[in-house]
């Protein structure tokens, strides 16, 4: 075994240096000579020249013979030069200059290369862009390196833009070296087997490089197995290049379930393609051209064991050539090395070990395959004039690629008119129509997919009476015909003139894609010379090559989203992943607990990203919301208590922790929030956690990097003690721990872990548990974080030349910037980095504009979003930009989204080079003053505050969190300033909860009220807020705001009542008939004033809302959402010494109208939820306070939930209702003899609810119990608090005037320079 792993060492470390030696080597590899100063004038050609000083071998670079250089004839609508480098060569770069002496240059071009001179293939740079950027004069010359190099004979520069004040004028030089390799063809009978000198040949490492081209899209490229079931497969599939690899895994080589890693695409398309394998044990990187694809291979072993031989070029039966049992490969294979054996140079020299099957030659062949393009879906078409056939009818057959779903294939007019005959590609299928009249039609489709990018044949013939087509090997279709069919005049392919010509229209879209092998009635069309106009017509046609192009390869979709394209442009589909936009970017999910409570969350499971658009997914957690912190809490497998016995230092308990979450989105969640901590309940009998004698510890637990941890119950990391020994009350002072002590009675050291760095806890092993009597038992508690340190981080800019600098911006493909600003001045720079010539930039241009621009090499982008209000008015705003391959956008808060897609063809990436600017620019100009917070870039956030501490003229934090937006607490919920953020004082608002958004409800019986005392006068204390004239009359007008949330079933019913000391009232009450009255008596000696606002019943199980304002005499109501009401008073009295307000029955009062008292006798049965009463909650007044003197509680009061039991009272009435429905349709003739059940059934039901009453009784008894002891235990600590807040209700507006303008002025002349700007 270790004679084994040493040799595994050694052949490692030899593929290292002999990869050393191979790119030392590259490293000295010259290969950027000048190819065509040297050319003989016939390798110059050119589709036309302008005269004879102009011809092409006048296109030498820097050369003044002739008129300077090549033109073309003006006529000449596509225009080319070609260069014949006499063999293939290894090109590098190209150069290009205008004609001399003239104003003719070509400003932008296309380059083809082909080994023939026919079948062109486009060269595109690094990110898929074809277009090469040209000169600007006649006479600098402008080089190009390429991205990678051209092995190739034949190039040729294509014009697409030149000088508009001249002509095309062009110059050339390409640069580069001689190519040469060894070649083999395969004509799809043959292959090629190299024999091993022993039976097997085993390798841990392997190295196999090839480069092939072929025009079939199947074919094996290598094979090789053994008995003990391991493979290698490399073939073409569909045009993609796929591997089957396995090492010492028989349940793979007999199964049909093999699993290929695939990659390329259109790989037969008659070009070069080089193919790179490299293994090192089970890790495999697959390289096609430019793409690499890492993976692991499957198997149980490291080695790859191959029996007798490799073939190439297909698998041949053993024992007898020539057979395969697979499709073989149709093409050219070059320069086939197999662990550094050339294979092809072995088979040329006839060795031995290389035995041929069928005809393998060395020179490549190369099939006469002239594709045409139709580059427009608008206005393509080829017309060919349909010849004559030898038998009646026709019979027409082409090949075709594409990418379109729809477009139309060709069209012809028949003999007979009207009848046209059409065939098309309609939603992926190919669909042929027989056009009798203009409004008659007979249809058949055949095929599925059939833009799937491949090569598929197809066959168009009339015979007798029927039309027949026929798509690659599938079953014809078939058209009845009514008459003898025979084209008339001219076949159109690909699409109509934009003339309607013999009838020929396209139906949705042209064809946009490649045709090939075009025949009509078994004569093959020569579209050389369509292309020299010997023969019929076309428009926007691309002749001798296909321009088919992978938008998918490489696949721009992240986070798994799936691609798939048309000709121009491709699409993300990104339905189940998680995530949304053009490329499946960005998460539907929010980054943390923290961020749903800001968006109104209320407690609950949640799906996070803690790494928004990054590479992590999505996991729930529970969001803990009811505190004033937000916890996120996170379960793993283990939460119940585990007993533990029998185990040892060498045998030691261990349970690892399965979480909810992958390691990877913990360590996330835990770096974002501010704080985490997890209980360990550890309790022991006779199990020590350290070794008394030299302290060696016994057990431990596993931190999230793998780390063994020695401290118990949140004590310092490092350090094994217990949390006892930290609070100095372990059990035996002369141990640190309690467990240490060893007693056989129970002991503890639960605690809570808190250093966030070391948490969740992966592991825990226990190893003292095997001596008699011992046992420990022990409970990992769920991981639990709060906070999200980037929702707060900011930092206040308060000089126009300060800003903070950060590494280069990472964002070639994709970019997504988000930040919330605020600020006073009308424009500024948010952030900005810069390239050479690119350059991504954010600013407020203006009081309500925002700019977003970049450029990627394909000049500058601008998007701007426009505000209707000014976005200069120091509040907090929302602003997102986000960039990618696809499209390019820009939101600020709920404006409408501004879009703009990117162009097809053109640069994709983002080169940066310096420093990102946030708050200003390098040159220290436009600089942004203000407030920026919660910086995210692709996920990624920034530390505004850290960075902040060391620049001047910025400071750490900004002030005004709750000044800055006003949707962060609600119902007059209060914003208290904190150094990092906010909380929400709820005590003046009737709702609770972080956001004061929580309804707090009780459900009351016929004997239950809550009557709230005032101390003093409520007139006094509404006065006392006044703080100018204008604020006192507006104060001393009466006033009161009621509002509250009732259901019930009972009429008449007293809701709320408000008395004062001169015997005023204000009374809510339900009717007899349930109707809503409302009852003011402001004066003793006149009639009360009452509103009845409508005669339908609101005693009918559901909730409803109920908002009364009084201004002077002006009374307004709403009720629900439906219902706003406007009454008046007989009188604008105010209420004066306001006595006590009562939700419930009411007794004893006097100076009450008749009805008001019986209702008030009657009591509420139902439930009532948040009231409020001007700035007073009673009923939060009752949960939180029960022992307060304010408070008086009579009955039987319950906590409850108004909204939840309205909903499950609509459901229950629902299903009576239509059980009454059903049951009323049914037959009363057998009432009379069931009268006897009835009496029966309803005995059954009052003990039913005789049972139900004790039930609820014994619960509510019981309730009752636990609440007065909480109200006892938390009366002390909460009494003094409440009716100070009480006291000081109507004060609030005032005094928190005051708070603010004191906390302006308490800073120093600096900061208050600073918040002139936020």
């Amino acid at each position: 075994m270790e004679l084994r792993k040493l040799s595994r060492l050694y052949i490692f470390i030899v593929c290292l240096l002999n990869a050393s030696s191979s790119a030392s080597a590259a490293s000295h590899y010259i290969c950027n000579g000048p190819l065509v100063s040297m050319l003989p004038p016939a390798s110059l050609e050119s589709s036309s020249q302008s005269s004879v000083s102009n011809a092409p071998h006048f296109a030498k670079i820097n050369r003044r013979d002739g008129a300077g250089g090549w033109s073309p004839q003006v006529t000449d609508s596509q225009p080319w030069l070609q260069l014949d480098l006499r063999d293939r060569m290894e090109v590098t770069a190209v150069a290009t200059q205008g004609r001399y002496g003239s104003s003719d240059w070509v400003s932008g071009y296309l380059l083809l290369f082909s080994d023939t001179g026919q079948a062109w293939k486009q060269y595109r740079q690094e990110d898929g862009v074809g277009r090469f950027v040209g000169n600007v004069n006649a006479d600098s010359v402008i080089h190009h390196k390429l991205s990678h190099s051209i092995r190739s004979r034949f190039l040729r520069f294509v014009p697409l833009d030149w000088n508009p004040s001249g002509w095309v004028g062009l110059r050339v030089e390409v640069y580069g070296c001689a190519y040469k390799s060894d070649v083999a063809d395969f004509d799809g009978r043959s292959s090629l087997l190299y024999r091993f000198n022993q039976k097997s040949m085993s390798t841990v490492k392997d190295v196999i490089s090839l480069r092939f081209k072929s025009h079939q899209a199947e074919g094996v490229l290598l094979h090789g197995e053994g008995q003990r079931g391991d493979y290698i497969t490399l073939e073409l599939h569909r045009g993609r290049l796929a591997l089957y690899l396995n090492l010492d895994d028989t349940r793979l080589r007999f199964s049909s379930g093999r699993v290929a890693v695939t990659l390329g695409s259109l790989l037969d398309d008659q070009h070069w393609h080089s193919v790179l394998i490299e293994r090192f044990n089970k890790q495999v990187n697959l390289t096609m051209d430019t793409h690499t694809q890492h993976f692991r291979t499957k198997g149980e072993g490291d080695s790859l064991e191959v029996d007798y031989e490799l073939s190439f070029g297909g698998i041949p039966l053993p024992g007898k050539p020539g057979t395969f049992l697979r499709k073989n490969f149709h093409g050219c294979i070059e320069n086939l090395y197999y662990n550094g054996i050339n294979i092809i140079d072995l088979a040329k020299r006839r060795k031995p070990q290389i035995y041929s099957v069928g005809n393998v030659t060395f020179s490549c062949s190369e099939p006469q395959l002239v594709s045409t393009t139709f580059l427009s879906s608008s206005s393509s078409f080829l017309s060919l004039p349909a010849t004559q056939s030898a038998s009646a009818g026709f019979a027409v057959r082409f090949q075709f690629r594409t990418w379109n779903p729809d477009g139309l294939l060709l069209s012809t007019q028949l003999a007979l008119e009207p009848q046209r005959l059409q065939l098309q590609i309609s939603n992926s299928r190919l669909r042929l129509t027989h056009h009798t009249s203009a409004q008659q039609k007979e249809e058949v489709s055949t095929g599925h997919r059939v833009n799937d990018g491949l090569w598929h044949s197809v066959s168009l013939s009339s015979q007798g009476l029927q039309v027949t087509t026929t798509l690659d090997n599938e079953p014809s279709s078939t058209i009845e015909l009514g008459d003898h069919m025979e084209a008339r005049n001219s076949l159109y392919f690909g699409g109509c003139p934009s003339l309607n010509i013999s009838g020929c229209e396209n139906p949705t879209l042209a064809f946009q894609g490649c045709m090939r092998l075009i025949s009509i009635n078994s004569q093959p069309m020569d579209l050389n010379r369509v292309q020299q106009g010997r023969l019929g017509n076309y428009k926007e046609l691309q002749f001798d090559t296909c321009g088919i192009h992978d938008r998918c390869l490489p696949n721009f979709c992240e986070h798994g989203g799936q691609c798939s394209q048309s000709w121009n442009t491709f699409y993300c589909d990104c339905s189940g992943t998680g995530y949304t936009g053009a490329t499946c970017h960005n998460s539907i999910y929010e980054a943390s607990c923290e961020a749903y409570r800001l968006t109104g969350g209320s407690s609950g499971f949640f799906s996070v990203d803690p790494d928004g658009s990054g590479p992590l997914g999505p996991t729930q957690v529970y969001c803990n919301m009811t505190e004033d912190k937000v916890w996120t809490v996170v379960t793993h497998n283990s939460t119940d208590p585990v007993r533990v016995q029998g185990s040892t230092l060498q045998k030691p308990y261990v349970m690892k922790f399965n979480y909810s979450a992958s390691p990877e989105q913990l360590m996330a969640l835990v770096a974002g929030s501010v704080q985490c901590r997890q209980e360990v309940m550890y309790g022991c009998r006779k199990s020590r956690l350290f070794n008394t004698r030299d302290g060696t510890p016994l057990s431990w637990w596993v931190d999230q990097g793998g780390e063994r941890r020695t401290y118990w119950g949140g004590f310092l990391p490092g350090v094994q003690q217990c949390s006892c020994s930290l609070e100095e009350n372990c059990m035996d002072m002369n141990y640190f721990c309690n467990c240490d002590a060893d007693t056989d009675s129970w002991a503890n050291d639960t605690g809570v872990l808190s250093y966030k760095e070391h948490l969740p806890v992966s592991e825990i092993v226990i190893g003292d548990t095997n001596r008699t009597g011992s046992e420990a038992l022990y409970r990992i508690g769920p991981l639990r974080c709060y906070g999200d340190k980037s929702v707060w981080n900011a930092a206040s800019f308060y000089q126009e030349s300060s800003y903070l600098h950060f590494p280069t911006l990472q964002a070639e493909l994709s970019a997504d910037i988000s930040f919330y600003f605020k600020t006073s001045v009308p424009s500024g720079v948010f952030l900005e980095n810069l390239g050479l010539k690119h350059f991504i930039r954010l600013e407020l241009s203006s009081p309500s504009v925002v700019t977003f621009s970049f450029d990627v090499g394909n000049g500058p982008v601008v998007l701007a979003v426009k505000s209707h209000v000014p976005l200069n008015d120091r509040q907090w705003h929302y602003l997102r930009a986000e960039r990618s391959v696809k499209e390019a956008s820009l939101h600020v808060d709920q404006l409408p989204m501004c879009f703009l897609e990117a162009p097809s063809d053109r640069h994709l990436r983002l080169r940066l080079n310096s420093q990102l600017f946030v708050g200003g620019t390098a040159a220290r100009q436009s600089g942004f003053l203000g407030c920026i917070r919660t910086l995210t870039i692709n996920s990624v956030t920034f530390n505004l505050e850290e960075r902040a501490k060391m620049t001047p003229g910025v400071s750490a934090g900004c002030p005004g969190h709750c000044s800055g937006s006003s949707s962060l607490c609600h119902n007059r919920g209060r914003c208290i300033e904190k150094n990092s953020g906010y909380v929400c004082d709820c005590s003046q608002s009737a709702y609770g909860g972080p956001s004061c958004k929580e309804e707090v409800s009780v459900s009351f019986d016929r004997e239950s009220s809550v009557t709230y005392t005032f101390q003093e006068p409520f007139s006094v204390m509404q006065n006392r807020s006044s703080k100018t004239s204008s604020d006192y009359r507006e104060s001393s007008r009466a006033r009161e705001n009621i509002a509250f949330s009732f259901m019930t079933t009972q009429s008449p019913a007293m809701l709320l009542t408000v008395n004062t000391f001169s015997q005023q009232y204000i009374a809510v009450i339900l009717a007899r008939n349930g109707s809503l009255q409302i009852w003011y008596s402001i004066h003793v000696d006149r009639k009360p004033d009452v509103f009845s606002p409508s005669p339908s019943s609101l005693a009918d199980r559901r909730l409803h809302h109920i908002r009364i304002h009084r201004q002077g005499k002006d009374v307004y109501l709403q009720i629900d959402k439906d219902m706003n009401l406007k009454y008046s008073l007989s009188s604008d009295a105010e209420l004066i010494s306001i006595k006590s307000l009562t939700l419930g029955k009411v007794t004893g009062v006097d100076a009450v109208d008749e009805e008001v008292m019986r209702a008030g006798s009657q009591g509420f049965i139902g439930c009532l939820s948040s009231v409020q009463f001007n700035h007073m909650a009673p009923l939060k007044a009752v949960l939180l306070n029960r022992g307060s003197s304010l408070v008086t509680v009579r009955g039987h009061l319950v906590e409850s939930n108004c909204g939840t039991l309205a909903d499950l009272t609509i459901l229950h009435s629902q299903s009576d209702h239509s059980e009454t429905v059903s049951r009323g349709k049914g037959p009363l003739r057998k009432a009379s003899k069931n009268n006897s059940v009835v009496i029966g059934g309803v005995v059954s039901a009052v003990v039913f609810i005789t049972l139900c009453v004790v039930a609820v009784m014994t619960r509510f008894l019981y309730q009752h119990r636990e609440a007065q002891r909480d109200a006892s235990m938390k009366e002390k600590e909460h009494r003094h608090n409440l009716e100070t807040a009480y006291r000081r209700e109507a004060a609030y507006q005032a005094e928190s005037a005051y708070r603010t303008e004191l906390h302006l002025h308490h800073s120093s002349t600096l900061r208050d320079n600073r918040e002139y700007y936020i």
